[in-house]
């Protein structure tokens, strides 16, 4: 078609393109563009994820990465549009577009290899950047890019370009969803790789359309249909947008890791907060009215309500099954809620169509802001999960207000917050913590402060105070009133404390215990001597069995591979004679049970025992072929599965460092996770014989930690598996449990695990 354009004193006709062909060819490019963004974030963590054990902190770590280099796209696309010459602006992204293709296929870039024993999360940004940061900040870059090519060349046609950041975020969210339940299940990783490559070539071709277009429009190298530029917001409204954008990016960092932490670092499993987060601001850009915004911001300070009283009131609760997947709803439920309110907010702010890229600038600074806290600072700054309600009081402080508030109206609010700090800190500070001892005396004082912070849900900043307050007390007096030290590392949060009758010294990362010890009788004398192995060691339990079965097998001392420290139990469960290694990837675990302070396993049964760091699957690679008698595989962090353990290719590196005769240990125990059948399959796969044990113990020795484990044990042959074999309690895999496709480093399916659990 052609357009009538004034040229000095003349007017002349000047081709352009049809409105269907300019929104057909930026809604393809921006679509495509968007779903290779976020279809990377969980196909590259997965190449990363072995060299560092599988650990959430990886996932965090990218969030915090990719959103890092969407801040620089979006500030490299801000200056680009302050350039006079739209040919040179397009041209100038079509070459980057077109060099980043050099960086292709995905994969781990070369000289990098196996982590250091600190600093992980400086040293995994690093290894992100050299492998895929040119692509990646080509992409960062496309979405205000095109959606300012858009709004020029549609400016003859009145359409708001607001609409493609919703359709970008539909592409991000479908690519999200499509990873884990298509691509990741029918894919090998390799092939995912290509198929992005391919995907990513196309987009250069649709970039170089879209600027065909953009350059064919008669505005192009003329201000009289340009869009006009206007000067920048004002310096609190800029401000106002970065901290909207921040709680939210800071609070998928912290529901993701949570998640990730207690069911598996999985990109099933980080993709749910990240589909709902992006879920959010497909709705507000798109089709969100003042009436629905107005509903949800009256329903913020009920649903943060409830979510502190889970945590203040039940802070450590343990709960399994069913339950788990009910808190965890309450947790995302809450989360949505809050991205919803914030990114409502910036939808309502958003400015004119002339400050498109500054507008997206500050959302990306303040997505980098959060993540970067959560990620980054807050893991050196706190010894615990200090951020999650930091973010959560933020969020109460993203409710629009004047902040001139009545404080006259909120007298008795302020007497009773005064009279409630007085309680709760007064013992504090005087040293007579013991009298919140009591479960009842907490629960009430932390209620009371609740129905407070719920009358007075009006005033922002006091009910923000009102609920930054009752999280702090809760750390304050923790309910097991005995919490000796917490210790964090990059691989997750442990806390070491004694049990509530004060018999017991324990380790617990995330919500999963990782070691026990016995430091009283009940009659309360400390107990003295060679500590008694608990928890999944205990004598008589599945691992003990499958230890003497291997020695009594061999007739002579074993030489045993422990994968997995915890708190050092198995030095004392195997025989003095016994020689036993172990490997460990998180040298502040190496630290705890190194220290008598808190665990004497170690000291007093092998004090001098090897303890190699770093992730096992690599460093046990690196030993010789045939070193030990038995490989105990027990490196499970809270409840989260280290799925590179579980392969074919890692089975098949333990059964090379096997000596004739050996034997095996994968201890499977799991709240989330039906894993014996993947074990079974992973061991038939690598030409292995597999029995297995679910073991439930009496009730009564749950109170003395003595736990039910789940455990597969595999060798070359039955009779390696010696007596275990004629034991009615071990079992042979059925036709159901061999029915599930082996995991490999390629392929892994823990959707189906999840969901047989789910139906036990």
């Amino acid at each position: 078609m052609t357009s009538q354009v004034p040229s000095g004193n003349r007017t002349v006709e000047v081709a352009t393109a049809s409105p269907g062909l300019l929104v057909a060819v930026f809604l393809a490019a921006i679509f495509l563009s968007a779903a290779l963004v976020f279809a990377v974030q969980p196909m590259f963590a997965r190449f990363v994820l072995p060299r560092l054990g599988g650990s959430p902190g990886v996932w965090s770590v990218a969030i915090a990465f990719f959103q890092a280099v969407l801040f620089v796209g979006y500030l490299y696309a801000h200056l680009l549009t302050r350039l006079s010459s739209w040919r040179v602006r397009v041209a100038a992204h079509l070459l980057v577009s077109a060099l980043a293709l050099l960086w292709l296929p995905l994969g781990i870039a070369r000289g990098w290899g196996d982590p250091p024993s600190s600093g992980e999360a400086f040293w995994l940004l690093g290894l992100f950047a050299a492998s895929i940061g040119p692509p990646y900040f080509a992409l960062a870059a496309n979405g205000p890019l095109l959606q300012s090519w858009f709004a020029h060349a549609a400016a003859r046609h009145g359409t708001d370009p607001y609409f493609l950041y919703a359709v970008s975020n539909a592409g991000s969210l479908l690519a999200l969803l499509a990873y884990p339940l298509v691509l990741e299940p029918l894919l090998p990783l390799a092939s995912q790789a290509w198929l992005w490559t391919a995907g990513f070539a196309v987009l250069v071709l649709l970039l170089g359309a879209c600027a065909a277009v953009t350059l064919k429009e008669p505005a192009a190298e003329s201000a009289q249909h340009a869009v006009s530029v206007e000067g920048a917001p004002p310096a609190k409204e800029l401000l106002r947008w970065v901290f909207l954008a921040a709680v939210p990016s800071g609070l998928l960092v912290a529901v993701t890791a949570q998640i990730s932490t207690d069911i598996a670092a999985i990109p099933l499993v980080w993709v749910v907060p990240l589909a709902l987060y992006l879920l959010t601001l497909v709705i507000v850009f798109r089709r969100w009215s003042q009436e629905a915004h107005r509903r949800v911001l009256a329903l913020v300070p009920w649903a943060l309500l409830a979510l502190v009283a889970v945590l203040v009131l039940f802070p450590e609760s343990n709960i399994e099954g069913k339950s788990f997947f009910a808190e965890l709803a309450l947790h995302l439920a809450v989360f949505v809620i809050i991205a919803l309110m914030c990114h409502g907010e910036l939808a309502q702010r958003r400015p004119p169509a002339s400050q498109l890229t500054i507008f997206y600038l500050a959302m990306a600074f303040g997505g980098m802001l959060g993540g970067a806290f959560a990620s980054l600072l807050a893991p050196h700054l706190f010894s615990w999960i200090a951020e999650y309600p930091i973010l959560l009081v933020a969020a109460a402080l993203c409710r629009p207000t004047d902040w001139k508030v009545d404080w006259a109206q909120d007298r008795w609010a302020l007497a009773a917050v005064a009279a409630a700090g007085l309680i709760v800190l007064g013992p504090s500070l005087v040293g007579q913590n013991a009298i919140y001892r009591s479960q009842a005396i907490t629960t009430a004082i932390f209620a009371f402060g609740l129905i407070v912070a719920a009358a007075t849900w009006r005033n922002v900043p006091l009910f923000a105070a009102l609920l930054g307050a009752a999280l702090f007390a809760a750390r304050l007096y923790p309910p097991e009133g005995s919490t000796r030290m917490t210790f964090r590392s990059f691989f997750g949060v442990h806390k070491v404390h004694d049990s509530e009758d004060g018999r017991f010294r324990l380790l617990q990362h995330g919500t999963t215990l990782h070691g026990a010890q016995r430091i009283r009788d009940k009659e309360g004398r400390p107990i003295t001597g060679r500590p008694e192995p608990l928890t999944y060691y205990a004598r008589g339990s599945p691992i003990d069995e499958a230890l003497s079965t291997a020695r009594a097998r061999k007739g002579a001392p074993i030489r045993v591979a422990a994968v997995g420290l915890g708190a050092g139990s198995m030095a004392c469960l195997v025989e003095p004679t016994d020689d036993i290694t172990y490997f460990e990837i998180d040298a502040t675990v190496i630290a705890i049970a190194r220290d008598r302070r808190y665990f004497s396993f170690l000291s007093s049964c092998r004090p001098q025992v090897p303890i190699v760091l770093g992730d096992a699957r690599l460093t046990l690679a690196r030993t010789a072929a045939g070193a030990f008698d038995v490989i105990v595989v027990d490196a499970f962090a809270s409840d989260a599965v280290p799925v590179h353990l579980l392969t074919r290719e890692a089975v098949e590196v333990y059964k090379d460092k096997l000596a004739p005769g050996g034997m095996i240990v994968l201890h499977l125990s799991n709240r989330h996770m039906e894993l014996m059948s993947v074990a079974h399959v992973v061991a038939r796969s690598a030409g292995l014989v597999s029995l297995g044990k679910d073991e439930d113990p009496p009730e009564d020795q749950e109170d003395e930690y003595r736990f039910d484990s789940t455990v597969v044990v595999a060798a070359r042959s039955r009779a390696d598996l010696g007596r275990l074999v004629r034991t009615k309690d071990w079992q042979e895999p059925d036709k159901d449990e061999l029915a599930v496709r082996p995991w490999t480093d390629e392929y892994s399916n823990p959707l189906v695990a999840i969901w047989r659990k789910w139906m036990e």
